[in-house]
């Protein structure tokens, strides 16, 4: 969302959401909080895990999760005889999200873009992420989303129905529909190869009834979609979630199941738990080095759709304007911790860190939600840094390094 009607309109709709709480009448069937750990979809463990658990048996974990990383090893990258490793972990930004996006498209045409082994999203990011981990190949429907579509692609307003008791200030079809429209079968099945390659596509989403961050193994849901037609509507609905902001879009009811019976997980945006996120923090990095005939060169690349440095707005003397701006400020702070975080496992793994944002030059301001003129113009500023090479920060603003073990 842009920078001012994100802040006023997220904070009133959390205003909202607790007026409207008391009146709220739409009945689901929760997951009972013993059996919060047994729930799964498609009846696929490897489907999702929680992004802040460590796994209790490392090797069953990978084996479990991640059954296909040994196949990388035999189709890796060399750079002087050395393998190569290569992450690329995307962040939340709503419409900022723009810059991520033709960051990578002229990355392309500066001819050096690497195959990422691992690719995370949330949020914005979700919605890139796909287009980044197939490649060049995807980068004009890339282009074509993030310089064609505009408030009125992605929500629809419906302010009195959230007064009422709904879930939400806005009706997320739209954006639903635009998904269906962009994930379509031939990108799954894409997908689904490159994970059977060793690939691995990975977005979060919060859930809600937990406070918990969930991990979707996206590649094994594409996988699934060959035979099971529920796993193309999950694959979507994972993406709808991971973007959509409490409160402004109705969270994402999704079907789970523990033995014989049917429950219902609510989940939100991926930023509430994690802004950005490459691993849970106790996995690490060098689980994969037994694979290859010597230890891999490590690069994470952190792609922030947003500016990293504080922005001085002045602050109007109400409620709304004063609670916003505080929202505002605890998130961008949130982002800077969960980038912090994955520098610091990058220092304890010993792979190398870079990180591109938004830059402070850029001063162009939305004037509405999802603001197209707005969006194409800082897609232009991330196509214009990707082309020239010279994006990204070796160490973030505030670079600490923390005991990770």
């Amino acid at each position: 969302m842009s920078r001012g009607w994100r802040k006023g309109r997220v904070f009133a709709a959390c205003v909202l959401a607790a007026l409207a709480a008391g009146c709220a009448s739409i009945e689901r069937q929760p997951v009972p909080e013993a059996l919060v750990a047994e729930a799964t979809v498609l009846g696929r463990d490897h489907a999702r895990f929680w992004g802040d658990e460590p796994p209790k048996d490392l090797v069953a974990f990978v084996r479990t999760h991640m059954p296909n990383v040994k196949r990388l090893a035999s189709n890796v990258t060399l750079e002087k005889g050395v393998p190569v490793f290569e992450y690329l972990a995307l962040s939340g930004g709503a419409d900022d999200g723009a810059f991520g996006a033709g960051l990578l498209v002229g990355w392309s045409k500066r001819g050096d873009r690497p195959r990422f082994e691992v690719v995370t999203g949330v949020s914005a990011g979700a919605l890139i992420a796909p287009y980044a981990f197939l490649g060049p190949r995807y980068d004009s429907l890339l282009s074509e989303l993030w310089n064609n579509f505009d408030a009125s692609s992605v929500v629809t307003p419906q302010l009195l129905a959230g007064l009422l008791g709904a879930e939400a200030i806005a009706d997320s079809k739209p954006l639903r529909s635009l998904i269906a429209k962009h994930v379509d079968r031939k990108m799954l099945g894409q997908i689904a190869q490159e994970y059977r390659n060793g690939r691995l596509l990975m977005i979060g989403t919060t859930n809600l009834d937990a406070q918990r961050h969930v991990i979707w193994n996206m590649g094994a849901i594409a996988e699934a979609a060959g035979r099971d037609p529920h796993a193309v509507e999950l694959f979507r609905d994972v993406l709808l979630a991971s973007t959509s902001v409490p409160g402004i879009f109705p969270p994402v009811h999704i079907k789970v199941r523990v033995g014989d019976k049917v429950f219902e997980e609510m989940h939100v945006d991926g930023g509430p738990s994690r802004q950005v996120f490459l691993a849970p923090p106790q996995f690490s990095l060098r689980t994969f080095d037994s694979q290859y005939p010597r230890p891999p060169i490590r690069r994470v690349y952190v792609v922030r759709n947003g500016k990293l440095a504080p922005v001085y707005e002045a602050v109007q003397p109400n409620t709304l304007a004063i609670g916003a701006r505080a929202l505002f400020t605890v998130t961008k702070n949130q982002s800077m911790g969960d980038i912090n975080l994955i520098y610091a496992q990058t220092e304890r793994d010993g792979a190398e860190f870079r990180l591109a944002s938004i830059p402070a030059s850029f001063d162009m301001h939305s004037t509405k939600p999802f603001d197209a003129e707005y969006m194409r113009a800082l897609f232009k500023v991330g196509l214009d840094l990707g082309a020239r090479g010279d994006a990204w920060a070796r160490t973030p603003p505030e670079a600490v390094t923390m005991a990770l073990r």
